[in-house]
């Protein structure tokens, strides 16, 4: 269907009418006036040399859509991409379809159109062009063709996804979204302006010194399941050394690069080649994890790649750090600060699922309640700061002494209490493992040149015999811990059948707790 084709350096029109057109507009954008000293040699340029200079893509077609004219830059992109106009080998393209009776229109119309248009290029890269369509006349006023000219604005159109994409992720820390959400979408955001890159967050573990997997959207998901929990060091491929230096690690090869010749042969598996790794820091400098783009080729990383990363990491950092604060936040309103227990806003709720829980399963509970017998004594004559050490071994002792399904809880003082759940059922087994733990609780505890006994009275329940709520089994086994300590102390007993007067059984009235 196109008759002919012109463009950087050859020129076909197909008719004397578009011809004369052209030369009109090309003396029209040379008249100077003669005291411009430039206009002799602009007039010497023909229509070829002047919109070859052109920047922007400029084409022109005839009154049926064939195209007769493209500038150098027009032509450069049809070398690349689907060509401009309806043709045999293109007219089942529906992007070329949509344009051809757009165009079609506008000269039907014989108006000026302009609009954003967004392109696909064969590398799989999005391009953005700002598109004017304006229809050429001939003398008599008649529409005999149609200029094309296209601005690309692919970096404009990036930098305004990426400002929004910035502001709805700040917006995301702001109202406290979850933070695996959050990073996956500053990945996203990083790679959606780039080509053949994939990003990757990874987040420091500080007691185990490891990184551990946070987003990583593109990245095979059996890759990012084996670096998972990597530990950091001198040559740990990318990220874990630039954790372990706390400055970006550039590596142009990985096949290549020493430090990542433990890793080689996994990268390769999945194509990786290059790794550009930079740590995230916290605001007391403390290293928060990494932030890392990966790409299939062997490459240092472009200027814009670089900015993206910066920007990136900004913002995980932001997000990684505002979460951890809210953690601690959450840990502290529900721990008790000296010993780290669950304390009692964290304990009555957890106490009434597992009670729930065991009335459907039809299991036993045991609950123990703990007094130190001599906890006044060892603060006054010890002073607070030995009491607290006290505390915070006999609560390590406790900790350590229980399974993770089972509870521990500081009450308050030097009270605390033992929640067991008992699938075997067996009261005695469960009775001889708490009075294992008074004991262990009892064992000496050295502290600047002390040697400290604190010995404990312990009280214990059962549910549902004794009780069907955490308060009645709370306030049986306080009765049994007062029972203990009117039996001599340093002792464990077991629930009475004595009357619960206001939570508090008649023994611990007559019997007060140190």
């Amino acid at each position: 269907m196109t008759d002919a084709m012109a463009g950087g350096g050859s020129s076909l029109l197909p008719d004397d009418t578009l011809q004369d057109l052209r030369q009109r507009l090309i003396r029209i954008s040379t008249l100077f006036s003669a005291e411009d000293g430039h206009s002799t040699v602009i007039q010497t340029l023909d229509a070829r040399a002047l919109l070859d200079q052109f920047s922007e893509e400029v084409h022109m077609t005839d009154r049926l859509g064939r195209l007769v004219f493209a500038n150098s830059a027009a032509m450069s992109r049809m070398r690349t991409h689907a060509p401009l106009t309806l043709t045999a080998e293109n007219i089942y393209c529906d992007e070329a379809e949509a344009r051809f009776l757009l165009e079609q229109e506008l000269m039907a119309r014989g108006t000026v159109d302009e609009r954003e248009e967004v392109i696909a290029e064969p590398d799989g890269r999005k391009v953005w062009l700002f598109t004017t369509r304006t229809p050429l006349r001939g003398d008599e006023g008649q529409v005999v063709g149609l200029m094309v000219m296209s601005r690309d604005i692919t970096e404009r159109k990036q930098h305004d996804e990426t400002r929004l994409a910035y502001a709805q992720t700040l917006e995301m820390i702001a109202r406290g979204k979850p933070l695996r959400d959050i990073l996956e979408r500053i990945c996203l955001m990083v790679q959606q302006p780039l080509t053949g890159i994939c990003a990757s967050i990874l987040l420091f573990e500080e007691e185990t010194a490891t990184l551990r997997h946070g987003a990583a959207p593109s990245l095979p998901d059996a890759y990012t399941r084996i670096v998972d929990g990597v530990q950091i060091g001198p040559r740990v491929g990318s990220c874990g050394t630039a954790a372990w230096r706390r400055e970006a690690v550039i590596v142009r090869d990985i096949q290549t690069d020493p430090l990542w010749s433990d890793f080689k042969e996994l990268a390769g598996a999945f194509d990786l080649r290059s790794c550009w790794s930079t740590p995230l820091m916290g605001a007391d400098g403390a290293v928060l994890g990494t932030f890392a783009l990966y790409s299939q080729t062997v490459r240092e990383p472009s200027e814009a790649e670089i900015r993206m990363t910066s920007l990136a990491s900004d913002l995980a950092g932001i997000a990684i750090e505002r979460a951890r604060n809210e953690q601690k936040i959450r840990y502290m309103a529900h721990h008790d600060p000296l010993t780290g227990l669950p304390n009692r806003a964290l304990f009555w709720p957890q106490f009434s699922r597992a009670l729930a829980q065991a009335a459907r399963e039809n299991r036993k509970i045991t609950v123990a309640y703990i007094d130190l017998d001599n906890f006044k004594q060892i603060n006054d004559g010890l002073g607070h700061a030995v009491g607290d050490e006290v505390l915070k071994v006999i609560s390590q002792r406790l900790i350590e002494s229980i399974r993770s399904t089972d509870l521990a809880v500081r009450l308050g003082g030097d009270e605390f209490a033992i929640v067991f759940s008992n699938p075997m059922q067996d009261e005695a087994h469960v009775l001889r493992r708490l009075d294992e733990i008074r004991r262990l609780m009892a064992a000496p505890i050295e502290f600047e040149g002390h040697s400290i006994h604190a010995t404990s009275s312990m009280g214990v329940a059962f549910f549902p015999k004794d009780g069907t709520t955490p308060e009645e089994l709370l306030a049986r086994a306080d009765a049994a811990m007062y029972e203990a300590k009117a039996g001599g102390r340093d002792k464990l007993e077991v629930a009475p059948m004595t009357r619960i007067v206001s939570g508090r059984s008649l023994l611990a009235e007559a019997c007060p707790a140190e």
